[in-house]
């Protein structure tokens, strides 16, 4: 008997997913405390304080041999280093459009990542997108050239978030370990210049650590919110079904949006109003795409599966 998981969706792995995106949904809230913090000290505490966190977990799991074996690989390590440059700079984005009254553009930034990132597997995978896609990512470009005319500039935070995010997944998926040795890999790669930046604040006066309580225990709580997340995720992916996931994730944006409009009073008008249905029509084309596709490869599996059987 096969010991591989069944592709099915369970209530362990819908529980883990809804938490982990309802966290994201919120993380606007936690970053707006934040906005008097330079991105740069606020991105620096994120990867020193998560790096405890993931690594107790790893200890619980018992997979550190998995960590010490990537820590001695040349080629992991430099697979490392470039995913960890990703994050780093969605991160940094990510802090500076919340605090600077951006949110909504991060949100239209995970709105458009998908199809961002099934544009990058056609044009560096060569994989074949069907019309339906290719009308969902027609949309999205249509979206973004709205608001760059309405505005007079591209939409820097949003493109910054969906491109540093895409090639993050797409190099993400060619490092040879599971996410959450990966995850304290890329966090423990950071920690050198973290550390360096957080000196230099120090010994320049320009530090917010130990200098305000209250920003101290904020920086501090900086490794839950970016550690548990991505934590709870990685083992609600293990128990969902891919098309399972990519409907849940737009539940993060939407909160996001929700908290930029309702809670930031962030203007909501103009270009936007037509953008942001341009994108949901996108992804909801987008999504049925994915659907039906997947439907159509698992009755394709089990009519190869049926003579095996009988036989």
């Amino acid at each position: 008997m096969s010991s591989k998981p069944e592709n099915v969706d369970t209530p362990q792995g819908l529980a883990f997913a809804l938490t982990a995106y309802i966290l994201w949904g919120f993380l606007p809230l936690y970053m707006k405390l934040l906005a008097h913090i330079p991105p740069t000290e606020v991105v620096a505490h994120r990867v020193i304080w998560s790096v405890p966190i993931a690594g107790i977990l790893l200890i619980m799991l018992g997979r550190l041999s998995d960590l010490k074996a990537a820590l001695r690989s040349p080629r992991v390590l430099a697979m490392g280093c470039v995913t960890a440059a990703f994050v780093s700079v969605n991160w940094g984005i990510y802090v500076w459009s919340v605090g600077s009254g951006y949110a909504l553009e991060a949100a239209l930034g995970y709105y458009i990542n998908p199809l961002f990132s099934i544009a990058l597997g056609a044009l560096l995978l060569g994989e074949r997108l069907t019309r339906a896609q290719w009308v969902a990512v027609g949309l999205a470009s249509l979206a973004v050239i709205i608001l760059t005319v309405e505005t007079g500039r591209l939409p820097l935070a949003a493109l910054g978030l969906t491109v540093s995010w895409g090639f993050y997944a797409f190099f993400k998926k060619s490092l040879p370990i599971g996410p959450n040795q990966g995850f304290l890999l890329e966090v423990l790669i950071l920690t050198i210049p973290a550390l360096g930046y957080i000196g230099y604040l120090t010994a320049t006066g320009q530090s917010h650590f130990a200098s305000v309580q209250f920003d101290t225990l904020l920086l501090l709580g900086c490794g839950v919110v970016t550690a548990v997340p991505l934590i709870i995720y990685a083992n609600g992916a293990k128990l969902l079904k891919l098309s399972s996931i990519a409907i849940l994730q737009y539940i993060a944006p939407t909160m996001i949006f929700l908290v930029a409009v309702f809670v930031f009073k962030e203007p909501f008008g103009g270009a936007r109003m037509v953008a942001f249905p341009l994108i949901w029509v996108a992804l909801v084309i987008y999504s049925v795409s994915l659907l039906r596709e997947m439907r159509r490869k698992g009755r394709a599996a089990l009519t190869e599966a049926a003579p095996a059987r009988e036989a």
